[in-house]
């Protein structure tokens, strides 16, 4: 028998439906929800993201603008933009697609963001709100998984979640949320010895570790339900996860895709990151 398929591309769809209904109340309230992509320099895989994300702005009525930079933008410029636009009323989500040139300090460029207009959700305040489980913006992948997760009703509390990779951008914080629903979260790593060990006594298996189909069966229990969050292209060109899931449909309960899976999700609640900010940035 196989998995029940969680499909992100469906989901993202639907939810995006409903958004355009919110936007289109928030417009006729007099307030359009704005968010403003910083893109420095040429990187293939950011200029696809941020492709995919004015796409998803249009589609939901929300607007959007890029401001493109060049390679060799330095730190300081970087960071008078973001006062600029932290202190444009009419911005209410600021995006700065990482990665950034290695003469910009990443850490230093969302610390520089208003939290009020941190849609990526990556700024150390949001962060301490999320940790402490209060309302904030959440970090957009994380969000994703949670929302999918609980599209399909699969009981979290007091299940043992494992997840494999410490990202500041997935790991650490998808843990941190399903804590928050009161699972029990086991974090592995390059350094983590017998993976497989720990990952068969999963019953949510997150893997976000950016290596092709390293997840076979044999590491996942029956019935386990699995969120594949890695995305690699192999040789001919084909997207594949960081799980086999060929062989782990079998085994699992519910399992994502790549693609359809994650990707759309991630995408989608930063749009509603955005709309919660103009709410919220309105209201002040």
């Amino acid at each position: 028998m196989s998995a029940e398929i969680i499909d992100g591309k469906e989901l993202a769809h639907e939810l995006r439906i409903s958004m355009k209904g919110e936007v289109l109340e928030l417009k006729r309230d007099g307030l359009t929800p704005h968010l403003t992509v910083v893109l420095v320099g040429e990187d293939p895989a950011s200029r696809s993201y941020v492709r995919g994300k004015q796409k998803a702005t249009d589609e939901t009525g929300i607007s959007s603008d890029l401001i493109e930079l060049s390679v060799d933008t330095s730190e300081s410029e970087l960071l008078q933009l973001i006062d600029k636009l932290n202190e444009d009323p009419s911005v209410h989500g600021i995006l700065v697609q990482l990665p950034l040139p290695e003469q910009i300090g990443e850490q230093k460029v969302i610390e520089s963001i208003n939290p009020a207009k941190d849609v990526d959700g990556f700024h150390p305040f949001n962060i301490g709100r999320m940790m402490s489980g209060g309302d904030t913006f959440l970090p957009c992948t994380p969000y994703g998984i949670l929302t999918m997760l609980k599209s399909k009703n699969i009981p979290i509390e007091g299940k043992h979640v494992v997840i494999i990779g410490r990202s500041n951008i997935v790991g650490k914080p998808v843990g941190q949320l399903l804590l928050n629903e009161n699972a029990t979260v086991t974090y592995c790593h390059s350094r983590t010895k017998d993976l497989k060990n720990h990952t068969t006594k999963a019953d949510i298996l997150i893997v976000a570790v950016g290596k092709p189909n390293v997840i076979k069966a044999d590491y996942v229990k029956q019935g386990c339900t699995v969120i594949d969050v890695g995305v690699n292209r192999l040789d001919d060109g084909s997207l594949t996860g960081d799980v086999d899931f060929e062989s782990v449909k079998h085994t699992a309960s519910y399992i994502t895709p790549v693609p359809r899976g994650v990707g759309p999700m991630t995408i989608t609640m930063l749009l509603k990151n955005t709309i919660k900010a103009a709410k919220g940035l309105s209201d002040n």
